[in-house]
């Protein structure tokens, strides 16, 4: 589910990578970083998702493009992980291995600060496509560990962006162009942005009056963590880098149901597509590894019982390499599941910048959806009219509202809910749109909230969601205000995923 996200705005983000802290008398404290989104963590459903590529590809940028415009700025909250280098070897799984996590049970994420997305780019080419991402762009205060992929990317990551970025001085770009004044002794090369003045490019001197002098420590100057070092330099992992399955164990002890079906659903589909029988069976013994309830439904829906693992199961080693030296240990995590893996426990409390659809045809009820609309909007909703046709929408007492799409140019898996307002006349035309009860259908589908402050016999009852019953999340038949209040709640859940079990729906 977390590689389906609803928007760039509800995603985590966990770093990789164990960094160093080092404070002013060089004590070193290991990190891992994380940035956590203000509105939860949410995703979308795999059908949903493939709806949506095709109805709109560039979904997460304008997501992103229209909150910021419209002032929800996007939040993520920066958390540390803090881990004192005397307790290196304490956890069962090694800190320097970047395909395992810190579960927060074990060490607290502490939130140190909050980044701000408030403004739009001018020039997306300049100022996203041109941007250096770069592991060894650092600051001082921060270091840099024996992670040993890290030490990879320490290299590859500069060979990218010279050649990505035209030359040795892609620093010097506006966007990647450091807030304090750089100087060092290369003046000249390919795409220099800077226009240097004065007889000479080194130090010491005497011509320029010594200037630029090198910054000292204590000045701000970078100096690396001084790591004492005891031991034989070899081409080898530590034994603990062959845990391979606990954390995979404990990521799929954490989901909820709903999130467990998804991943058992996700491994069918995926390997369903491979034509090679070996490598099904093969892939479905790795799995049984994680855990024997997964294995044995995924081997359901690809026909077969669940085979053993066969051996060796890890089958990458160099060539003279023991291979019984590098199969997976069993590590016993003190955790067996963790929280904070699951999205059933993210922020539900808000439907800031949420999109809700409208429902309207001609003859529909003005005043509910101004209340609606208003009762949204105070909460952080935006609130978008969708109509059989474009132009101007007439209320019951003929006022005109435009109509901000029409059932041809937008789909239900664009927003999070939906909203059908009263008047009878409008009920009567949606009634008699097969578009309009798809864009219900799909919504109901998919799990979203459904509202309805008219009469539902006329359009909702025909509907998939009118024949459901105890669904919390479709509202009918209700008085207006509790019906606002209901309805926002349902937002702010997100989804009812019971519903997934509960009926199948063909739109």
């Amino acid at each position: 589910d977390r590689a389906i996200p609803r928007s760039y705005r509800m995603m985590e983000g966990f770093g990789v990578h164990t960094f160093r802290f080092v404070n002013e008398r060089n004590k070193a404290t290991f990190v891992k970083f994380h940035w956590k989104p203000l509105l939860g963590v949410h995703s979308v459903i795999w059908d949903e998702a493939q709806t949506i590529s095709g109805k709109d590809p560039d979904f997460h940028r304008r997501d992103l493009w229209e909150a910021i415009e419209v002032g929800a700025f996007p939040e993520w909250e920066l958390g540390v992980q803090l881990v004192p280098e005397a307790d290196e070897h304490k956890y069962e799984f090694d800190l320097l291995d970047p395909t395992k996590i810190i579960p927060e049970e074990l060490v607290p994420v502490w939130r140190i600060g909050k980044l701000t997305l408030n403004r739009n780019p001018d020039n997306f080419f300049a100022e996203t496509e041109q941007v250096a991402f770069h592991v060894g762009h650092i600051v001082p205060g921060i270091d840099f560990t024996n992670d040993p992929l890290m030490q990879g990317r320490l290299f590859s990551y500069l060979d990218t962006q010279l050649k990505r970025l035209g030359g040795p001085n892609f620093h010097e770009i506006p966007i990647n162009r450091s807030v304090a004044p750089v100087h060092n002794n290369q003046r000249d090369g390919q795409a220099r942005q800077t226009i240097n003045t004065g007889r000479v490019s080194y130090e010491p001197n005497s011509l320029a009056g010594g200037c630029p002098f090198q910054a000292m420590m204590k000045e701000g100057g970078f100096a690396s963590f001084e790591e004492r070092v005891d031991a034989h330099k070899v081409r080898e992992r530590s034994p603990s880098f062959h845990d391979h399955f606990s954390q995979a164990t404990l990521f799929y002890n954490s989901q909820s149901e709903p999130e467990k079906r998804h991943l058992i659903n996700a491994l069918r589909f995926e390997l369903g597509k491979v034509e090679v029988q070996a490598i099904r069976t093969r892939m479905v013994g790795i799995l049984s590894q994680i855990d024997t309830g997964l294995a044995a439904a995924v081997a359901e829906g690809l026909g077969f019982p669940v085979p053993k693992a066969e051996q060796p199961i890890n089958r990458s080693f160099g060539a003279d390499t023991n291979p019984k030296s590098v199969q997976p240990i069993q590590a016993k995590s003190k955790i067996k599941a963790s929280d904070p893996l699951s999205m059933q426990n993210t922020v539900k409390d808000t439907i800031k910048s949420r999109k809700v659809a409208a429902l309207i045809a001609d003859g529909f009820d003005g005043n509910e959806l101004q209340a609606m609309k208003e009762a949204l909007m105070q909460q952080g909703a935006m609130l978008k009219t969708v109509a059989p046709r474009h132009g101007a929408i007439l209320t019951a007492d003929g006022k005109a509202v435009a109509a901000d799409f029409s059932l041809l140019t937008t789909a239900s898996v664009l927003f999070d809910a939906v909203y059908i307002p009263g008047g009878a006349e409008s009920l009567a035309t949606l009634a008699g749109n097969a578009d309009a009860y798809e864009f219900v259908n799909q919504a109901y589908k998919h799990c979203k909230a459904i509202c309805s402050t008219g009469d539902s016999s006329t359009f909702l009852d025909n509907t998939f969601a009118g024949k459901a019953e105890g669904d919390a999340a479709v509202i009918a038949n209700g008085k207006f205000k509790d019906s606002v209040s209901r309805f926002i709640e349902a937002i702010a859940n997100h989804r009812n995923w019971d519903r997934e079990e509960a009926r199948k729906v063909p739109a």
